[in-house]
């Protein structure tokens, strides 16, 4: 007997759906970017280029003057433009005369471990994603070696890298096929070249939710090594090729979630400053306290450099963020970080085209939201690039 209402088979539907957004997604894709749906970086100004290095312009141009660095492209005016790869042989060329060792190259030393962060959070929207991959190409723009690690299945800081993970690693090519339990394959096998000078990537997607689904399983079988340091284990064959690790996990505390904190020397907690989200967060906070427990008695290594919750789509005009903020520095105190990551525009236009914010060219904005954006993220990654210099005991 038929209601009026169309009836229909749930999973018919919803795999149409997604093979409708799949396709729409990879015309976008080819429209925004060349056929081959990969990304290039853009150059930088002469401006852009000191900011980075820590030189003043009239010293950039002063090497240039006296032939001590290699020419760059120029435009029709006579602007130089700068690569990524251009700063960091200019880095290599400026650390040899620098006074003090680490100036321009001030990424890992002998004796120093690989810093690895972790971004979290149990609820999804907090900007954990956008964080981690702005962390990671300011951090490659200063002259580190990243390597960023998608952990979570629905693979979005896969795709900001020009990948389409629902094409390009369907069957095969993901982080899962490293830790998982059946033959995995060494962690260098799986590592891809980025367009991003500096940062290379260990691509997520849908697979990684069978190592959610085999973990139990595994459990019982004993299988060595367990969950929990399968992600660290993994990472031993290539963690000398890097200065910085950065994990994107998924907004769920699951086994990938344990074995990425497992891994880690520090975490960062994404929280937007609303109530509702810091409720959520209480709940995150002691599931994970019950949860790191009982692997830490299982024998899970458990020390980190540091924690911190790092506020996200601010908006310094709200009053009734504001005081959610101040809730949080008063409970927390150093723990929250100084510069909040501020909710602009910019930010989110970008993401259009998935691009970010260190990607798009400054005249595609209005100046003052594209330089309000940028400032704020410079803040917010060069913090976290100073917890990473103290935790290596700068």
């Amino acid at each position: 007997m038929s209601n009026g209402l169309e009836q229909f088979k749930i999973n018919t539907r919803i795999r149409e759906n997604a093979e409708d957004l799949s396709a729409a997604l990879q015309s976008h894709m080819l429209k925004v970017f060349a056929p081959d749906a990969r990304k290039e970086m853009r150059r930088f100004s002469a401006g852009e280029a000191a900011d980075m290095l820590g030189i003043s312009g009239s010293f950039l141009r002063k090497l240039h003057f006296d032939e001590k660095i290699p020419d760059v492209e120029s435009t029709s005016g006579g602007r130089r433009l700068y690569s990524a790869t251009d700063l960091l042989d200019m880095r290599v060329i400026l650390e040899k005369s620098a006074k003090t060792p680490g100036t321009y190259l001030r990424g890992r030393r002998d004796g120093d471990k690989v810093q690895v962060l972790s971004f979290l959070n149990f609820k999804g929207g907090s900007g954990k994603t956008t964080s981690a991959i702005h962390t990671a190409q300011r951090l490659a723009l200063k002259g580190y070696r990243v390597l960023a690690v998608d952990i979570d299945p629905q693979a979005s800081l896969t795709t900001l890298f020009g990948y389409r993970p629902e094409l390009d690693f369907l069957e095969s090519g993901t982080i899962y096929d490293a830790i998982r339990y059946e033959d995995p394959l060494p962690f260098s096998q799986i590592v891809q070249k980025t367009f991003f000078t500096g940062i290379d990537l260990a691509p997520g997607g849908l697979l990684l939710q069978e190592f959610e689904h085999e973990t139990p399983q595994a459990l019982r079988a004993n299988i060595q090594p367990p969950f929990y340091a399968r992600l660290a284990t993994a990472l031993q064959e290539v963690e000398a090729d890097y200065d910085v690790i950065i994990f994107d996990c998924p907004p769920q505390l699951g086994y990938l979630t344990m074995s990425a904190l497992c891994a880690s020397t520090g975490v960062l907690i994404t929280i937007v400053p609303n109530m509702l989200d810091v409720a959520s967060m209480s709940q995150f906070l002691q599931m994970s306290a019950d949860l790191l427990d009982v692997v830490s008695n299982a024998g899970a290594n458990m020390e980190f450099d540091f924690l911190r919750f790092l506020i996200n789509r601010y908006e310094p005009n709200d009053g009734p963020q504001q005081q959610v903020v101040a809730f949080l520095r008063q409970l927390f105190g150093g723990e929250v970080m100084i510069s909040p990551m501020l909710k602009s525009t910019a930010i989110s236009d970008a993401g259009l085209t998935q691009q970010t914010i260190y990607e798009v060219e400054r005249s595609q904005f209005h100046r003052n939201t594209y330089d309000r954006a940028l400032d704020s993220l410079n803040l917010v990654n060069d913090e976290i690039e100073l917890l990473l210099q103290q935790a290596w005991g700068r």
